[in-house]
């Protein structure tokens, strides 16, 4: 059973207008034990037709959240983080951020490969969805090295890119990428970082979360034992999506545990 939710945004995110209590209120309607806000900080996020900067106002955040930490601390545990967009020049950006502040929990996630987001239809038109891929899980490797000092607990959504395919993920085939997956995994395990199991693909409807099964079960398989579950939601209604169907996956896929951090130390919760 999963009690936590460890991937959430609200408005002090640009691509959310939740009020921060509603997703808080919302997690105690649904009985979760714990939850944490991981607000969007995406440094040079290109111009776009949404005009979204994905900056942050950290005093803000920190103040608000701090407020109904304490507000609701007989009813759930508020936890503090961020996703942060990294790029290859970004490292020591984010680690003077990751200092600055008391995070529970720092999310390390791909939005853009080269300067363009997967989720702009222009992406896959130019490369088209085995090459898109490809190139976006490369991105994610180039990432770990340049970012190796800095100071995140797992990868999120290490397939985000699938989503926004023509197809989603119909043509996609853990084999097509195994060797580069396996890379992945391999650095992000050496270094002490885990995965998320992210279920906005079964939201989306690719019948999958992201990672896919076959991500999942290679982490797995490979000695991978920091996993971490959130629901990527931006309004209260998306909170805890299909987490019955993701704590079945995982169970599948051999784990009996998943991972919640406090202070940036883990803790194995049963599933």
């Amino acid at each position: 059973m999963i009690i936590s939710d460890c991937h959430l945004h609200s408005s002090f995110s640009s691509d959310s207008d939740a009020a921060l209590e509603a997703m808080v209120q919302q997690g105690i309607q649904l009985h979760l034990k714990a939850m944490c806000m991981t607000e969007h900080l995406d440094y040079d996020y290109p111009p776009n037709s949404e005009q979204l900067d994905f900056l942050l106002d950290f005093d803000s955040y920190e103040k608000e959240l701090f407020t109904l930490k304490e507000k609701y601390s007989d009813q759930i545990e508020l936890l503090f983080g961020i996703e942060m967009g990294l790029m290859d020049y970004l490292g020591s950006r984010y680690q003077k951020i990751a200092e600055a502040y008391p995070f529970d929990f720092i999310i390390g996630s791909s939005h853009l490969v080269n300067g363009i987001d997967p989720y702009e239809p222009e992406y896959f038109r130019e490369h088209g969805v085995f090459k898109g891929m490809q190139l976006y899980f490369e991105s994610i490797l180039n990432n770990i090295e340049a970012c190796s000092t800095l100071d995140y607990q797992v990868y999120g959504h290490l397939d985000y890119a699938i989503r926004y395919a023509p197809d989603q993920n119909a043509s996609f085939h853990f084999r097509d990428y195994q060797d580069i997956i396996e890379e992945i995994i391999r650095k992000l395990i050496r270094r002490d970082k885990g995965i998320e199991v992210n279920s906005t693909g079964l939201r989306y409807g690719l019948g999958q979360p992201n990672p896919h099964f076959d991500i999942i079960k290679c982490y797995h398989d490979m000695g991978g034992e920091i996993l971490t579950i959130g629901s990527d939601a931006h309004k209260p209604e998306h909170m805890a999506y299909a987490f019955d169907q993701v704590a079945e996956l995982l169970k599948l896929a051999g784990f009996d545990h998943y991972t919640l951090f406090r202070n940036r130390i883990p803790y194995d919760i049963p599933l």
